[in-house]
């Protein structure tokens, strides 16, 4: 379980709304220092909503968040987003990608080299610097982006479906490589999926979504780090059946 360090993320009632469409309503949670919080749920029940408002790059409707404790009243600093997509520069080389990071911000590229090798070797990209995004298979992309997201060393790492358009097999074996990241890095991650046991295997605690409301807030005490053994421990199958059969019974009301 994380550190009961310091409240990271605070955010109370929330509530988003698109014109006569009601996206999030009163969403409640926190997050703690080196906690990672998945939210889980369907299509279209407020996950990424609630995300993005985190992030600062929506304005809510009601409700306030707090990140790092200060009000958002827009992009959050000090905080690295993942998308669906990797969304790499596809004229720079890896490397070059994970570097533009600090490059945005200011920083010599000099002053953050050994970090991004750090992370690159933990992100099991060891010899492909050199290599432009469209040599790297979309396992290797999004494992560049997760480089670049945490390059700064953010104290927030906020990631939206980031394994979403690949494969069963790719994304499982890149929980278990982010797993090792972050516990490398330990920023506080808000992770959305709707991957059930994708949140099972990775969080410390999970935000169940109904539409537009979190229905419950499960704690995940399996013990880390989590191997792929951890696939076929009754605890996780318990956790994920629980957690479904509250997505189903929402759905189906």
């Amino acid at each position: 379980m994380p550190d009961r360090g310091q409240l990271r993320v605070e955010v109370d009632r929330l509530t988003k709304t698109f014109g006569a469409n009601t996206a999030i309503a009163g969403v409640s949670f926190t997050a703690r220092d080196h906690e990672f919080v998945a939210l889980v749920g369907p299509s279209g029940c407020g996950k990424s909503t609630t995300l993005r408002i985190v992030a600062g790059l929506l304005n809510p409707t009601g409700g306030t968040v707090r990140v790092n404790q200060r009000d958002v009243r827009g992009p959050v600093a000090n905080a690295g987003m993942v998308f669906q997509a990797p969304v790499l520069l596809p004229w720079r080389r890896m490397l070059d990608n994970i570097l533009f990071t600090a490059e945005m911000r200011g920083q010599p590229r000099e002053a953050v080299r050994t970090r991004a090798a750090d992370l690159i070797r933990l992100a099991g990209l060891d010899g492909s610097e050199d290599r432009y995004p469209h040599e790297l298979s979309g396992g290797m992309q999004q494992r560049a982006a997760i480089c670049r997201a945490l390059l700064l060393q953010p104290s927030l790492l906020l990631m939206d479906e980031p394994f979403g358009a690949l494969d069963v097999l790719t994304r499982e074996r890149l929980a278990f490589q982010l797993q090792r990241i972050w516990t490398a890095n330990r920023s506080t991650v808000l992770f959305v999926t709707h991957s059930i046991s994708e949140a099972v295997l990775l969080a410390d605690t999970i935000l169940v979504f109904g539409p537009g409301r979190i229905r419950t807030i499960v704690p995940v005490d399996l013990p880390r780090p989590r191997e792929p053994a951890t696939l076929r421990d009754p605890r996780f199958l318990d956790l994920s059946a629980a957690i479904r059969e509250q997505m189903e019974s929402e759905w189906a009301d």
